[in-house]
């Protein structure tokens, strides 16, 4: 086929984030979650550009601006914006000969699980403003979510049986009908399912990008419980045991990354929080690593440098974004080149 859905370790022109603020679900923890933002945007800014929506851009400008950020290096763009998720609502860009295209799959919040009649507009209304030069830009029809795929740039996706075929999603497509479409609009002809795994405290249904994640096209880093007493054992066993049995293009078995186990990480009302490695970002020359403020975090870093020899490998502190369920790669959605004017 003439489509191709990059990896996310090809060139990119840019990261889109969706603030936060205090009409979002971080009304009470803006001190807290502003910081991390902070962070990331700085980060991102010394490799690539980046693109933000915001309500209040007067307010984003003063705390980039004491963060000590290049304005210089980012783009604003006034809009309403439910919460922060932006791998989730934001394009999926493909490659065709004519150039990149973007893909505003529709997004219900993972199953209708919260508010989302803002967010799934802003692809749409930031193409309208030309944020995305003269891509394309198409509506699939499609209930789909950035973080439920992993691509290898070679037409092979990783996901997970429970997301994708979960009826809050579409209800009236079996699991040969989504592959039939997934194939057509992604340009995919191989679809590697997990058919277990999960982290409690998550709301999207085991996105991919919490549990396994394409380094290479032949290498696949993925959380791994070591604790038989953790309520995770059994299924995260189970997922490692799928990934071992799953072979490249070319027959043979994937290199495997174990990420550490994180100890539990706590919401202040008691329930367990989706702690994970996996949840990391790829950027041109970096790799932007979830950290927790727990023992594991070193480890996780250094088990992620051998597979990005060419790339710094950057810790970001993110306790306070798993509070409201979501770590890095969550609220960060990479824009392949070509796709930013």
């Amino acid at each position: 086929m003439n489509r191709r859905l990059p990896a996310e370790w090809e060139p990119q022109d840019g990261v889109l984030l969706a603030w936060p603020h205090a009409d979002s679900d971080w009304r009470d923890s803006l001190a807290e979650v502003v910081p991390v933002f902070t962070r990331i945007a700085a980060a991102i800014s010394r490799f690539e550009r980046l693109v933000i929506v915001a309500p209040d851009l007067d307010l984003v400008r003063a705390e980039l601006s004491a963060a000590g950020i290049d304005l210089a290096r980012i783009t604003l763009y006034p809009m309403a914006t439910n919460d922060t998720w932006a791998r989730d609502f934001g394009p999926i860009t493909v490659l065709e000969p004519q150039g990149p295209v973007l893909l505003d799959f529709g997004f219900n919040a993972w199953g209708l699980k919260f508010a989302a009649d803002l967010d799934n507009q802003i692809t749409a209304k930031l193409a309208r403003r030309g944020a995305f030069g003269r891509c394309a830009h198409r509506i699939p029809g499609l209930i789909l979510e950035g973080g439920s795929i992993e691509s290898d740039g070679d037409s092979t996706l990783l996901t997970t049986a429970s997301c994708l075929l979960n009826p809050n999603r579409n209800p009236h497509l079996d699991r040969q009908s989504i592959e039939r479409n997934l194939q057509s609009l992604l340009g995919v002809s191989r679809l590697l399912w997990l058919e277990n795994g999960f982290l409690a405290g998550d709301d999207t249904d085991a996105h991919i990008d919490t549990l396994a994640r394409f380094c290479s096209g032949t290498t696949i880093a993925y959380v791994r419980c070591d604790d038989p007493t953790d309520e995770h054992y059994a299924a995260l066993s189970a997922m490692e045991a799928e990934l071992k049995s799953f072979r490249t293009r070319q027959g043979e078995p994937y290199r495997l990354i174990p990420l550490p186990w994180p100890d539990a990480c706590l919401h202040r009302d008691g329930h367990r929080l989706p702690a994970t490695y996996a949840n990391f970002l790829i950027i041109n020359g970096a790799v932007l690593v979830p950290t927790y403020g727990v023992a594991q975090d070193a480890a996780a870093l250094a088990a992620l440098a051998p597979a990005f020899c060419d790339r710094e490998i950057i810790g970001i502190d993110c306790r306070p974004l798993i509070a409201q369920h979501g770590s890095l790669h969550c609220v960060t959605m990479h824009l392949p080149r070509g796709v930013l004017p």
